[in-house]
């Protein structure tokens, strides 16, 4: 066993991402406005990094899917931040919080009545807004759709890339979707945020080193929420040069034993990747505010 984690590298970019984001670039100007999703637990890690240049300057609501799992005073930071710079924000969970569905239609009304009053005057017919759903995999674009469509348009799964393709999906007689497959970028040269990512589900778990990323979590934890670490676990310390005794405690406490009571590490890292993920260690925001590159957002 060693501390692997800053010497493996995350980087996921399937053959149908480059193909998503060229055909996105194709069809921009077919677009009136943008659903930006972005994961509250994770809001600049889950953040394509060049939207921007993508989407051009569209009209753009950015949606913070799983608010119910965030740290909601360290999230709400960035949402003040994305609201100073001019965006539109909406916090949802998207299971329990209908009004969320209203306020997203109730937005692109607005720019849908701003955008046929132009055309009216243009001598041009009214049409129906054309909406773009965008974000990297796994953050909730999916159960977005089917939530305004108010049926199930869109596959839903657990894992990242279950959609792979591009999809025009109608809400109603004013509003159509264009479905996007999650996307990254080429080479994420962040690895933390490519931890974040990993760890929330948003990059595929086979391309990930199961030790280094659940070691990744533990030093994470550790540095924002070392109380969840006691509450769950029983740790009140992390050697941060030597993680072995930490896993140690986690094996014992969690019955990882193989027979002799040799520690089951390969366990130990499934425990903790899972813990986080079904939401054992508590809501979690694994940003912080700081972290903002003024120049790049």
């Amino acid at each position: 066993m060693d501390n692997r984690q800053n010497q493996v590298n995350i980087n996921w970019y399937p053959g149908h991402m480059a193909k998503t984001k060229k055909e996105i670039s194709e069809m921009i100007n077919l677009i009136d406005i943008i659903y930006e999703v972005v994961d509250s637990r994770m809001p600049l890690s889950s953040k394509i990094v060049d939207i921007d240049e993508l989407i051009k300057n569209k009209p753009r609501i950015i949606i913070f899917t799983k608010y119910d799992l965030c740290d909601e005073k360290e999230t709400d930071k960035f949402v003040s931040y994305y609201e100073s710079l001019g965006f539109k924000v909406i916090c949802c969970d998207l299971i329990n919080n209908k009004n969320v569905i209203n306020k997203i239609l109730l937005e692109s009304n607005a720019i849908l009545k701003d955008m046929n009053a132009k055309r009216i005057a243009k001598g041009m017919k009214p049409r129906s807004i054309r909406a773009l759903v965008i974000g990297v995999p796994n953050v909730g674009k999916s159960t977005l759709i089917n939530r305004l469509v108010g049926r199930k348009a869109a596959n839903i799964g657990d894992k990242p890339g279950v959609t792979k393709t591009l999809s025009w999906i109608r809400i109603n007689k004013d509003i159509e979707l264009l479905d996007s497959p999650g996307i990254l970028w080429p080479k994420i040269e962040n690895q933390k945020h490519a931890y974040n990512l990993a760890s929330l589900s948003s990059i595929k778990e086979e391309i990930v080193d199961n030790e280094a990323l659940s070691i990744h979590i533990l030093k994470t934890m550790y540095d924002l929420y070392p109380e969840r670490l006691k509450e769950r676990y029983g740790i009140e310390n992390i050697d941060l040069d030597d993680i072995v005794p930490t896993l140690d405690i986690i094996a014992t406490k969690r019955g990882a034993l193989l027979k002799g009571g040799e520690k089951d590490y390969d366990k130990v890292y499934s425990i903790i990747i899972r813990d986080l993920k079904d939401g054992l260690l508590g809501k979690i925001t694994f940003d912080r505010i700081d972290e903002i590159n003024h120049s790049s957002v």
